[in-house]
């Protein structure tokens, strides 16, 4: 007993000592704070935040271990706050000086808060982590402006054609048939027009009911954009960096979706709410449509959960490119990485690119891909053991091969806005395709004068 109590009295000794000599080194070290501000869609997304507490252990690790005395704090700030007062509050934020350190945003917000100074460029920061020339080099194009990097790229997506392989069936599809339409579109066999084609058939038939052939988003977004690429459409001129519209792309983009509702009887989606876009999706009411990959999760998780989740929409939902808008044209994506930003207000960027380095890896940023079925960011990832037992990831990754992106300009916002009125206008009928050309070219000189070009 008395061996115990001497063992006991020894091993207080020794905690308290350890306990002293923590405190004492304590006292030499320099904590810094480091705040992450980030957008995330729970529990699908909640990696964007929560991989910044993981690195922040291996960060101070390596701290220790290169005798450097600073120690970082990691404080997130995670919801899912509309775009529109997420950038607002940024924007506010560093107006009163208390900007975030690291902020999550999309890649088209560089250029108007590179503009106004309130972000830094990295490129001599990230010199220093090799890790990051395992990042896929088409994805630091989304993040340049002006010749300098200015964000590290989160995640990346893809923005594909759906279809329901049991309405294709019900209009006398084989099995063979669906499982080659992803490869038809790869070729350009696949067109646009032949997508409204068999939509109308599906609308003639009763397969659906009249505007249920081909669904976009609801409301603007990026997603639109890619059709007008798809018509051979430019949004930015490379040499002066200022926004471009073409006419005869625009006319053709506008006669599409023209076509979509008024002749084809198969377009009613805009200005539907995201929970009833989303909420019809595990019925029978659309052909085909066009929705993120990273939908997926949401779709599996929340919608379909009841009906058999994942396995549910494998069963009954293919996936492919946006096609061509003619026989042998090239179909497209589109891919709108976020980014991770750091502040000018941020006291130690160094730390700041540090941290953003040790999540920028095959573990980190998979967890937040499989999670959240994004794409992942960094070259050789589908060998990744982990990355490739997601089938929805493995099978979508060769769309980056055939994306586009959002042009990085401080105008982008009013370019969007502009023609969006139109394309609504377009859909409910209250423009023809030249009457919306005719729009956008007024309204885009009117605001943005000798910052667009229209040809």
């Amino acid at each position: 007993m008395k061996a115990l109590k001497s063992l006991l009295s020894i091993s207080l000794i020794v905690i308290l000592v350890m306990s002293f000599t923590a405190m004492a080194l304590a006292q030499d070290l320099d904590i810094i704070p480091i705040k992450v501000r980030c957008r995330a869609k729970p529990p699908m997304e909640n990696w964007r935040g929560l991989n910044f507490l993981v690195a922040e252990k291996g960060l101070n690790a390596d701290l220790e271990a290169m005798g450097d005395p600073r120690r970082v704090k990691v404080e997130i700030i995670q919801d899912n706050l509309e775009w529109g007062p997420y950038v607002t509050e940024f924007v506010l934020g560093y107006g009163a000086g208390e900007a975030p350190d690291i902020w999550l945003t999309g890649h088209e917000y560089i250029g108007v808060q590179a503009e106004a100074g309130r972000i830094i460029a990295l490129d001599e920061l990230m010199k220093e982590f090799p890790g990051f020339d395992n990042v896929i080099d088409s994805l630091w194009n989304s993040t340049s402006y002006k010749g300098e990097i200015w964000g590290i790229p989160q995640d990346a997506e893809a923005r594909p054609l759906y279809w329901n392989k049991s309405l294709l069936k019900k209009l006398g599809w084989s099995n063979e048939e669906i499982e080659a339409l992803p490869g038809k579109i790869e070729k350009g066999e696949f067109t646009l027009y032949d997508m409204l084609e068999t939509a109308k058939q599906a609308v003639d038939k009763g397969v659906v009911e009249a505007g249920n052939g081909f669904w976009t988003r609801p409301k603007n977004g990026p997603d639109f954009t890619a059709f007008y690429y798809a018509f051979g459409g430019q949004t930015i001129d490379a040499a002066t960096g200022k926004l471009i519209f073409d006419k005869d792309a625009g006319l053709k983009y506008y006669k599409f979706f023209y076509d979509a509702v008024q002749s084809y009887g198969s377009m009613k989606c805009l200005g539907i709410g995201w929970p009833i876009w989303n909420g019809s999706i595990g019925s029978e009411n659309r052909l085909f449509w066009v929705a993120g990959t990273w939908q997926w999760a949401e779709w599996a998780n929340i919608y379909v959960k009841d009906q058999g989740g994942e396995d549910y929409l494998w069963e009954n939902f293919g996936f492919g490119l946006i096609p061509a808008a003619e026989k042998g044209g090239k179909p497209n994506s589109l891919t709108h990485p976020l980014a991770y930003l750091i502040s000018s207000q941020c006291k130690y960027p160094d730390l700041a690119v540090a941290l953003i380095d040790k999540i920028t890896n095959y573990g980190p940023n998979t967890r937040h891909a499989i999670a959240s079925t994004h794409l992942g960011i960094l070259k050789g990832q589908t060998e990744y053991k982990f990355y490739k037992q997601s089938r929805l990831l493995s099978e979508a990754l060769y769309m980056l091969d055939y994306t586009t992106f959002l042009p990085n300009n401080p105008y982008w916002g009013t370019y969007s806005t502009v023609t969006y009125e139109a394309l609504a206008a377009v859909v409910s009928g209250d423009f023809t395709p030249e009457e919306a050309v005719d729009f956008v070219v007024e309204g885009l000189n009117r605001e943005l004068g000798d910052k667009i070009i229209i040809k």
